[in-house]
């Protein structure tokens, strides 16, 4: 019964569609109506701004967070009930019970749920998140580069003793995962049509980024 109760936990949790009641609440519009028609912080900040875009992943980092750290309250000496809990607040995050199963990519949630696993190494993978994005101002191609660079450095850092190889390869699921969730951003990608955020463009791009938004 501890991993059903855990994975209530995670899913409660998860489930909740921040960026819907936001730009419900107080822009009167349905998120899922605009840009890509996701639930991520990307569209939110390419919808209606920075601010909302700021509380949006705030509170997608603590959906992953919070039913973690519950659940390795509750279930101190049982790591993979602790895992039900984080797998089920990603499951939640992108299949929304409360907006018919619709939601986002899991990179937020994602991030929250690595930060109360293994703050350290969830820190190096937000680092490459960072750099990648610095790089080719492309999100999802910084995404799917920090998902997949943190298998790795949770199997060099040994972070569980035994249960390394576990978060590892539940890294390892989140991140092919994380990868799915984008198919469509990487057939973008290929075709050279995938938005870039206006960060660090020159500034004849931001003027032509301006135009056709």
């Amino acid at each position: 019964m501890d991993w059903l109760y855990a994975s209530l936990i995670g899913y409660f949790f998860g489930s909740i569609p921040t960026a819907w009641l936001l730009c419900r609440i107080f822009y009167g519009i349905n998120i899922f109506e605009h840009g890509s028609k996701n639930m991520g912080s990307t569209n939110v900040y390419r919808t209606v701004g920075g601010k909302a875009f700021a509380a949006n992943l705030a509170i997608d980092v603590l959906k992953g967070m919070v039913p973690v750290l519950i659940s390795a309250k509750l279930w101190p000496t049982h790591p993979e009930v602790v895992f039900a809990a984080a797998a089920c607040a990603m499951i939640g995050h992108t299949l929304s019970f409360w907006v018919k199963f619709k939601g986002g990519k899991g990179v937020a949630t994602g991030l929250g749920v690595f930060i109360a696993l293994s703050g350290y190494h969830a820190i190096y993978a937000l680092a490459v998140f960072l750099v990648v994005l610095l790089i080719t101002r492309m999100v999802s191609v910084s995404s799917m580069t920090a998902a997949t660079a943190l298998p790795f450095f949770l199997w060099y850092g040994n972070v569980l003793g035994d249960y390394t190889i576990y978060i590892t390869v539940f890294a390892a699921v989140i991140a092919l995962f994380v990868i799915y969730k984008h198919k469509s951003n990487i057939l973008r990608i290929i075709k050279g049509t995938e938005s870039k955020l206006p960060l660090f463009a020159p500034k004849n791009e931001k003027e032509d980024n301006q135009n056709t938004n």
